[in-house]
């Protein structure tokens, strides 16, 4: 038997913990099992020069998986979404990844992705209610 306990807030040292042990069941089963590295394109205030936008992805066996972009109110629909996501397409290639995958919502930018040649692979409707979470794609060449 197994004791199942319940963190409200995570601690650190149990991440830590379910991490390592995942992380050695992989390696186990496919020893070349790599490391995710974590990157970040930053998007700064020119007036202030303080980060307030950018990207944030984990590469991860060959993958880029995008988790977090925003781009300031101040300068959307300049072309620096496009901007961003082709300076992560350029360092997805550079650490030989076969792609890019990403999720958002419908109240979010799926049009933009779409755009960008990101097909749909899975939603999950009324997530949150009124709206879907999609999930998005794209091989690069």
């Amino acid at each position: 038997m197994v004791e199942i306990g319940y963190e409200a807030e995570l601690q650190p040292d149990s991440a830590a913990a379910i991490s390592a042990a995942l992380t050695a069941f992989n390696r186990s089963k496919a020893p070349q099992f790599p490391a995710p590295r974590d990157i970040g394109l930053t998007l700064r205030d020119p007036a202030s020069g303080v980060v307030d936008g950018g990207l944030t992805a984990r590469i991860s066996l060959n993958w880029m998986f995008v988790e977090l972009l925003i781009v300031p109110e101040r300068p959307r629909g300049q072309g620096v979404g496009s901007q961003i996501m082709a300076k992560a397409e350029d360092v997805a290639r550079q650490h030989g990844c076969d792609g890019i995958w990403l999720d958002t919502f419908s109240f979010q930018a799926p049009g933009f992705y779409a755009k960008l040649g990101y097909v749909v692979f899975g939603e999950i409707a009324h997530y949150p209610p009124g709206a879907s979470r999609f999930f998005l794609h794209k091989h690069l060449s």
